[in-house]
């Protein structure tokens, strides 16, 4: 026995000193790759960008024609790209560029990839003409031309970052036909940025704040004369901009603004002297973009009036303030993900504070809820006796006699006979069993792992969560994995895919020091204690993070003071206004448990009378309409509200399933209150 333990030991400590020695081989590999990624041991580039993008464009020329190919494997890991929900296919999501850093060289795509989401499938688009690679570039839906995409800007550097490059061209993609076409548009555009928002070189980070308007008809660029005393709001990058109904919504976004500071902080008095430095800051601001038409009589190409309103800052919203958080557009509100916060600037850099909480924007009533994740609700079978307790069941039985007497009477039985009739159910066309899912994917109760830069979209009422960047230590890693959440259900998060991160070369010191300790330490483990011990890897992603200071120049974050300006007229209200739940509006409200068909249902002919009325208002006969386009219009009035009061039914709901309760039932709509017994989810 004796002999077979010291065996099994002595094989353990073999086996460690043999993944030992694999392991600082695998270590001295990534140092020769990084130090072979280095041109001479030295930063300074001689690359000719121009010469670099007409290679690129030589390239693509060998195109011949648009080609789509299925891949068998995602795309390549990448960050600052876009992604958008196809605006003429609803089962489709349209992801176009972004660029790569893995420690010594950037790479930049400029592949258009689709993802098919009833198929599970990754398709890759080439084209003879194509956008160049670019990352931080900006598209959009077009507008009176729905069913096309926009993209301006963007930018594209040298492969050690040394030199950068900034596009402003502007395209237009057709989704059915995967065509890329340049728009030449007239007079002035706007200069060439990336981020949108805002313009970087080598040595300067310029931060803008104009604005351009592009007519998608008459095909040129406007940008509006704003009066100089209208509060408008401050150069800034990284912001989110929302469509409404009477133009658009603005909120956040970062900047740097300069500051002065002690240039010696260890003198005393006015001997310390005074220096000027950049200091970030993250806006909390609010402004509403109002677009006003011309009126019908204006000459041709009469740009429309704009201005822009501040308005209060949102209640309840994410703190602390957080940069790089991604906000994307759904029914009236934006849904808003992740984001980085810089709690403390030390010696070697700033301690930061990744996130990964979800929150949804209530555009009009200016306010933040948290969306959280619920297990789904187990539906309880009963027996067939107590299964039909509600009108649709009652029709139903009431159907099967009559056919059951019918029945009876072809056969030339007595009515009386009928209940011991057979009769096949069943109509003509058999329903259509769900669709079955490709594959079964995973399914989380915990949101994606904190990071900031997401790229988001939502297509179908489900939130596709892709990519974003995440720092540890002095390493950056790009994400490579998306998720699916439905935002109706919220009834978990749905990993598509999820592949690790294995292209970084870069610098690793710290991770490589704290591997080298735990070496040692488990090398005197063993020989204190003669015993076998496992070891683990460090899980990285989830240590603290250190961010290291890539200006020359000071970083501390400050929050950003609200100005008191011209607010928007929807929120000249107190806080306790803000607060108060849409219950108040006089509209219908839907009520826990009940789904949107079920809401409709409920309060069709309200919604109808509120239609006809708001016609009637606009000088609009409801005559002029089929009984079909008012149910539609009405439907659609519904459907607002549900998922305008949607944050507040899932909170309600949550209380009385926590209280026991399954659902709420109104005896007036049932009927026949004696009927049936209690109502019961199911």
């Amino acid at each position: 026995m004796a002999k077979d333990k010291k065996g099994s030991k002595s094989e353990t400590k073999k086996q460690k000193l043999a993944e030992k020695k694999q392991k600082q081989e695998k270590k001295a590999q990534k140092k020769e790759k990084a130090k072979a990624s280095k041109v001479e041991g030295s930063d300074a580039e001689d690359v000719d960008l121009d010469a670099v993008l007409a290679e690129y464009k030589k390239a693509q020329e060998e195109f011949v024609k648009i080609t789509e190919i299925v891949l068998e494997t995602p795309p390549k890991p990448r960050s600052s790209s876009v992604f958008l929900a196809s605006p003429s296919n609803s089962n489709q999501i349209l992801m176009f560029g972004g660029e790569t850093w893995n420690g010594a060289l950037a790479n930049f795509y400029n592949d258009l990839n689709i993802y098919y989401t009833d198929r599970d499938e990754w398709h890759c688009v080439t084209s003879p003409n194509a956008p160049l690679p670019r990352s931080g570039h900006g598209w959009c839906r077009g507008g009176n031309q729905k069913d096309s995409v926009f993209l301006f800007g963007g930018e594209f550097s040298s492969p050690k970052q040394g030199t950068f490059y900034h596009y402003n061209d502007f395209w237009r993609l057709e989704p059915n036909t995967r065509e890329w076409t340049r728009i030449e548009t007239k007079g002035k555009s706007p200069p060439a940025r990336s981020g949108h928002r805002f313009q970087d070189t080598s040595n300067q980070t310029k931060y803008l704040n104009d604005l351009w308007l592009y007519d998608t008809q008459n095909f040129f660029w406007h940008t509006p004369t704003l009066p100089s005393a209208q509060l408008k709001p401050d150069a800034r990058s990284s912001f989110t901009f929302l469509p409404h109904e009477q133009g658009a919504v603005l909120f956040g976004g970062y900047s740097r603004v300069k500051a002065t500071v002690a240039a010696n902080k260890s003198a005393k008095g006015g001997a310390q002297g005074q220096r000027n430095i950049l200091k970030p800051m993250v806006h909390e601001d609010c402004f509403f973009l109002r677009i006003t038409q011309p009126p019908a009589d204006s000459p041709p190409n009469t740009p429309p009036n704009v201005r822009w309103e501040r308005r209060k800052k949102p209640a309840n919203a994410p703190n602390p303030a957080r940069a790089g958080a991604s906000m994307t557009y759904h029914k009236g509100r934006g849904i808003f993900f992740g984001g980085v916060h810089d709690v403390e600037k030390t010696e070697e850099g700033m301690d930061s504070e990744f996130f990964n909480q979800l929150y949804a924007w209530n555009i009009e009533r200016n306010r933040f809820f948290p969306l959280t994740l619920r297990k789904p609700r187990t539906q309880k079978k009963l027996p067939p006796t107590e299964q039909r307790v509600n009108r649709r069941g009652r029709a139903q039985a009431n159907e099967e006699e009559l056919l059951k007497q019918l029945a009876a009477l072809q056969a030339g039985s007595s009515i009386e006979d009928a209940d011991n009739m057979d009769i096949d159910l069943r109509t003509g066309k058999e329903p259509e069993e769900p669709e079955q899912p490709v594959r079964e994917m995973p399914v989380s109760m915990e949101f994606p792992h904190p990071r900031f830069n997401v790229q988001m979209a939502v297509q179908d009422d489900v939130l596709y969560i892709y990519g974003g960047t995440y720092e540890a230590k002095d390493r950056e890693y790009t994400f490579d994995d998306l998720y699916a959440i439905d935002l109706g259900k919220m009834d978990g998060c749905k990993q598509i895919f999820k592949r690790e991160d294995d292209t970084w070369v870069g610098s690793d010191d710290e991770g490589e020091e704290e591997d080298e300790d735990e070496d040692e330490d488990e090398d005197e483990e063993d020989e204190e204690a003669d015993i076998e011990m496992v070891e683990e890897e460090p899980e990285i992603l989830l240590s603290p993070s250190k961010r290291k200071k890539k200006q020359l120049d000071e970083v501390s974050m400050d929050d950003s003071a609200s100005t008191v300006g011209s607010l928007v007229s929807w929120d000249d209200e107190s806080e306790a206004d803000t607060v108060a739940t849409t219950v108040d509006d006089g509209l219908p409200h839907p009520r826990p448990f009940e789904s949107r068909r079920d809401f409709f249902v409920r309060t069709s002919n309200e919604w109808q009378e509120i239609l006809m009325t708001s016609l009637r208002w606009k000088g609009i006969q409801p005559e002029s309409l089929t009984i079909k386009e008012i149910k539609t219009k009405a439907f659609e009035l519904s459907e607002e509200k549900w998922w305008d009061c949607r944050e507040e039914i899932t909170a309600l709901e949550d209380e009385q399933e926590a209280a026991g309760i399954g659902e709420v039932v109104s005896l007036a709509d049932k009927g026949d209150s004696g009927a049936g017994g209690a109502g019961r989810r199911r």
